[in-house]
């Protein structure tokens, strides 16, 4: 095999968990992961002493221009954005690192920062790399680094509480559906926190999505019970683990209709994410064993 082939294939996985987490997007990491590729076989190798750095480094820059790019699109996205699911059982390299910082409710707020503060984070949150590296792939001091990533780190502690283990965050989950489908307005409301955020990414497209996120125990219970029956009835469901935490897939017969996410704390389900737009779900929507 081709050294180079060998350095890159070993650096992929990690290459893609970077651009993945910096953009929320299947499509758009696969595309910089490619572009990093194109790179290196343009490369003169010989003088590059450490390979898996070096890709590292052309990644996070790619990655950096299409967050900043992609930033300018999403201000014309049509309802909430949501990242793009991706299934960690399935992939279990992705997940390998820091978990928190794959949490789609964390991909949410990393996205309202600017591009490098996020590239930042994710380096030094996700991955573990060294405050100097970080700086030197961002070319900026090291000094300029620890307080990006500070400021990165308060931002994603300000905007949510400490989450539920695991094996909660299952319970929580499953009996939400059990009330979302059987339209119990009453335990619906003993399983929401008092502020809890409903959001659904439709891309504009989806009929059941919000175009606005729903807000506050009483108004989401009331929008759930009311929405039983033209989104819950004929459904089949599909346990995953989607952003390396409990979520699940649901089915109108042969065609994915949402992947749900919670963020939950002590007070209950602070956040209900659904991902609905078709080009989200084309991916996960493959995925076997339906019940």
């Amino acid at each position: 095999m081709d050294p180079g082939l060998a350095d890159f294939d070993e650096s992929r996985p990690r290459l893609f968990g970077i651009a993945y987490r910096m953009l929320g997007s299947v499509a758009e990491a696969e595309d910089v992961v490619q572009d990093a590729w194109l790179r290196w076989q343009q490369t003169d190798r010989s003088v590059v002493e450490n390979p898996a750095g070096f890709l590292t480094t052309v990644t996070t820059r790619l990655a950096i221009n299409v967050a900043d790019s992609a930033r300018r699109r999403r201000e014309v996205y049509v309802g909430p954005w949501l990242p793009e699911p991706v299934d960690t059982s399935a992939d279990p390299a992705l997940g390998a690192e820091n978990g928190e910082a794959l949490e789609a409710a964390v991909l949410v707020l990393l996205e309202r920062l600017p591009a490098r503060e996020r590239a930042a984070y994710v380096l030094r949150e996700a991955f573990d790399y060294p405050y100097p590296r970080v700086a030197e792939i961002l070319e900026i001091s090291e000094a300029n680094t620890r307080q990006v990533v500070t400021r990165a780190r308060q931002h994603v502690a300000e905007h949510r509480s400490a989450p539920v283990d695991r094996a909660e965050h299952r319970r929580l989950l499953e009996a939400f559906v059990s009330a979302a489908r059987g339209g119990d307005l009453g335990a619906l409301e003993r399983l929401l926190a008092a502020g809890v955020v409903s959001t659904s990414d439709g891309a504009g497209v989806t009929r059941n999505a919000a175009r606005v996120p729903i807000v506050g125990r009483s108004k989401v219970a009331r929008v759930l019970a009311a929405f039983r029956d033209r989104f819950w009835t004929g459904s089949t469901i599909t346990w995953l683990e989607t952003n390396g935490r409990p979520s699940l897939l649901v089915r109108h017969g042969d065609e994915p209709a949402a992947v749900l996410s919670i963020e939950a704390g002590t007070d209950g389900i602070e956040q209900l994410l659904w991902v609905m737009a078709p080009d989200k779900l084309s991916q996960i929507g493959r995925l076997p064993g339906q019940h």
